[in-house]
């Protein structure tokens, strides 16, 4: 069974909602999702994984969270060469460019993201965007 560590931050729980889908995902491929805010997660355990999900809703002009989430991915580049990684995220307006920029770090670091890009959603997550977590899931737990 693998583990899958789903790592996020969010402000107004719209992110969150996405984590727990993307956990359930993983959960009902099989896997055992550990679904954990930033400031909880373990990047040692991350560094041992061969796949894992990031999520941040876009902030500001469209960039990842500044206090804990940005230092958090900062981090993280220096060993996801190799690794699988999916990405999601909320946001209030906008087109998604903090996405598109956060999935070109990732591959520019050397990681494969899931379907080469990140699940994204207005706002709370709809029907259609919990579905889109939930495969985001099943294929980290497929890893």
């Amino acid at each position: 069974m693998s583990k899958v560590n789903v790592v996020f931050w969010s402000q107004s729980g719209n992110t969150e909602a996405m984590a727990n889908a993307v956990g359930a995902g993983v959960t009902a491929a099989g896997g055992e999702a550990n679904v954990v805010y930033v400031g909880d997660a373990s990047i040692d355990e991350l560094k041992n994984a061969k796949a894992f999900a990031l999520g941040c809703p876009a902030m500001g002009a469209e960039v990842l969270e500044e206090g804990e989430m940005e230092p958090f991915v900062t981090d993280l580049e220096g060993f996801v060469s190799g690794k699988t990684i999916g990405l999601f995220g909320s946001y209030g307006w906008g087109d998604g460019q903090w996405m598109r920029d956060w999935v070109d770090r990732m591959e520019a670091a050397g990681a494969t993201v899931v379907n080469g890009e990140g699940v994204i959603c207005q706002d709370a997550p709809d029907g259609s965007a919990e579905t889109a977590c939930q495969e985001l899931g099943k294929a980290l737990a497929a890893v």
